[in-house]
């Protein structure tokens, strides 16, 4: 890989949009749902395992530059998604209480592995449409 001035600027951009996005649906989704689990952390991690079903699934059909990847996947995603706040939170909720930390690594683990799976297959259906 290339890390060109390009590179950098195209990851950084997409990581400023992913972090401050995560940023607004943390606030958003903590004010308006409390609860014992961290919805904001799980609502990212599946909006974002949803998004790179679809983009991998796109992406396997159109090719688009490399620098629209990084920004999107490598930059974007990886700055919306939040599998290091997951882990820590996962380690108190289970030191806390066993069952919220296990319903919580359920909940991320298999909500994110359903999304990835709906988005690719929405585009993979999508596109044999036309």
């Amino acid at each position: 890989m290339n890390l060109s001035w390009q590179t950098l600027l195209a990851v950084g951009s997409g990581g400023f949009v992913g972090a401050s996005l995560r940023f607004y649906i943390g606030v958003v989704v903590s004010k308006n749902f409390p609860n014992d689990i961290p919805l904001a952390t799980l609502s990212v991690n599946i909006v974002g395992s949803f998004l790179i079903g679809i983009l991998i699934a796109i992406f396997l059909t159109y090719t688009p530059s490399h620098l629209i990847k990084l920004f999107l996947i490598t930059g974007f995603l990886g700055a919306l998604t939040t599998y290091s706040t997951f882990a820590i939170e996962s380690f108190f909720l289970l030191n806390s209480s066993l069952w919220l930390g296990i319903l919580n690594i359920m909940l991320n683990l298999f909500g994110s592995l359903i999304a990835v799976a709906s988005g690719y297959k929405l585009i993979e259906l999508v596109l044999t449409q036309n």
